[in-house]
């Protein structure tokens, strides 16, 4: 919850905003200013004060205990100008709050971090376990220092600017090791414990049991990912109390799963009472893995540790037309969360700026659509964090069909939806898709001409809005007139035509013609042209398809 505290009528009103905003995110505190700031601090997780810096600080500093469990405080002053990050800026996520009060508010988030400040992956943002001396090591990174990344677990972490060898060192590791002097360990959820108990079976032996399991097994338990277990036994109490007081999730399996699993030691107990002749090994298996810790036993439970499969993680990123401001946060966050870049080279001109150091780019230039696409696959199956990205949106006409007919189940896929160039030069033309639509390449290079045709008759036969893309180039220079011919024997000479050329970047041009009046020739690979049906309509210079036919049926009407 954040807690929002203001003391005058600009502040309240912006304070107002806030809580509209969020309303289930925030809680206001109303009365005497100290006595808020004081109830929200011990009752909320975060604080927004609509105060001066200086009184706020005056206010939380007897307050403040540890960096690690403080909440993090962001202040915005009463011109609402600035956003600013106070206390708690990485543990208390005031950095990243202060950005999206700013965002909110129109205010410029102020974050002094120095790992932000520079664009680092702060080590205790990554949303891991961390332990040693992370100030020594982070300011060794800012200062540009060797720091050896020793990946003993691997994990797609973003980019960190590490050296094969150094004095300080990020170690990442499920092992139940002490951090070393100028050593930070980082845990990533590797381990998934498999638990089976008897009905009644004591949290105290379940708990106790999985310990002294990983304790032999030099584990460490804040590596956990899940405990795991048989269906049937989602609502024993000692094992759902024993996942609580350990900090992660029970997840279970139905029977029939787990007795498909092979295991080392089946037992014929556990099948005659829940189906399946393993609990603990199966439950832990039945995702793959190494099995570290075959069953143990103790009186009324079982466990097995299992380190589930190196995943590595690939974005598949639009970036939409061009436009910086077209570029959509989600995608932004995505290239600064990745740890390697897989992309056409003059894309990876367009956001270079926003990758974070460290990040390993692999660019090529146009027509090694396939190569990129497996280089990308192929750097995320060794358990890195890969960002893949195209223009407009990855999965329209770019990079995300080829890379998915590449990758399988053994990694992680996340696509990032951007502005496509339809939408783009839509938005300049006016709003000629405003009925049904369809977008289709002229490009023969990977689609026969005889199925293009086919789809381009169906479009004009079905009176439907078409864009096409990659309408022409110095090569193929006869399939837009031929697609504009097919059209024209289905629409009239008036109907209104769009034509974009570098939609939303500097040198944008555009031009509303007519399908008589297009000369193919001013037309090129930069050019998107719409071609309306025959409710489209030129109004003020703009090209607008209405939503519906009525309008066309009252025109003729007249």
């Amino acid at each position: 919850m954040i807690g929002l505290i203001s003391a005058t009528a600009a502040g309240a009103a912006a304070r107002d905003r806030l809580a509209a905003a969020w309303p289930d995110r925030t809680r206001v505190y109303e009365g005497a200013v100290a006595d808020a700031v004081r109830a929200a601090f011990a009752e909320c997780e975060q604080l927004v004060c609509f105060l001066a810096t200086g009184a706020v600080v005056r206010l939380v500093a007897p307050l403040l205990g540890d960096k690690a469990s403080d909440p993090g405080v962001v202040c915005v002053d009463e011109g609402g100008r600035f956003a600013v990050s106070l206390v708690g800026g990485h543990g208390g996520g005031a950095n990243e709050l202060a950005r999206e009060v700013g965002a909110l508010l129109g205010a410029e988030p102020v974050v002094t971090t120095a790992t932000d400040s520079v664009g680092l992956a702060g080590l205790d943002t990554l949303g891991l376990p961390v332990e040693g001396d992370v100030a020594a090591v982070s300011r060794a990174l800012l200062d540009g220092e060797p720091v050896a990344l020793r990946a003993e677990s691997a994990w797609p972490l973003p980019a960190l600017p590490v050296a094969a060898d150094g004095s300080y060192t990020v170690r990442v590791t499920d092992r139940a090791v002490e951090p070393a002097a100028r050593e930070v360990v980082l845990r990533p959820p590797t381990l998934v414990v498999g638990v089976g108990a008897s009905r009644g079976a004591p949290a105290d032996e379940v708990l106790a049991l999985i310990e002294g399991a990983l304790r032999e097994a030099g584990l460490s338990a804040r590596n956990i990912a899940h405990l795991a277990t048989v269906d049937a036994k989602a609502g024993e109490a000692g094992i759902v109390a024993a996942a609580e007081r350990l900090g992660v999730p029970l997840v279970t399996h139905p029977s029939e799963r787990l007795a498909a699993v092979e295991v080392p030691n089946p037992s014929d107990a556990p099948l005659a009472a829940v189906g399946t002749p393993s609990v603990a090994e199966a439950s832990a298996l039945v995702g793959g893995g190494e099995l570290l810790v075959p069953k143990r036993k103790s009186a009324m439970a079982t466990c097995a540790v299992v380190r589930r499969p190196a995943r590595g993680r690939l974005a598949v990123v639009g970036l939409g037309p061009g436009a910086r401001d077209l570029l959509t946060p989600r995608a932004e966050a995505e290239l600064r969360r990745a740890s390697v870049l897989v992309g056409l080279d003059q894309y990876v001109d367009q956001i270079r700026d926003l990758l974070r150091p460290g990040t390993r780019v692999l660019e090529s230039g146009l027509g090694a659509e396939e190569e990129r696409a497996r280089t990308a696959v192929e750097e995320a199956r060794k358990g890195r964090a890969v960002a893949l990205i195209g223009s407009g949106d990855a999965g329209v006409y770019a990079m995300a069909s080829p890379a998915l007919a590449e990758a399988g189940d053994d990694i992680d896929v996340v696509g990032v939806p951007g502005v496509t160039a339809a939408l783009a030069a839509g938005a300049i033309l006016g709003a000629p898709l405003g009925h049904d639509h369809v977008s289709i390449s002229l490009s023969d290079l990977h689609t026969p001409w005889e199925v293009i045709e086919r789809r381009v008759r169906a479009a004009a036969e079905a009176d439907i809005v078409v864009t096409f893309y990659n309408p022409r180039s110095r090569g193929r220079d006869w399939q837009l007139p031929k697609a504009l011919a097919v059209l024209a024997g289905h629409r009239a000479p008036t109907t209104p035509v769009g034509v974009v050329r570098n939609a939303s970047r500097p040198d944008e041009s555009s031009r509303l013609t007519t399908l008589a009046e297009l000369d193919p020739a001013t037309v090129d690979m930069m050019t998107v042209v719409t071609v309306g049906n025959t409710a489209t309509r030129a109004i003020a210079g703009r090209m607008v398809t209405p939503r519906g036919y009525r309008w066309q049926e009252q025109e003729e009407a007249r």
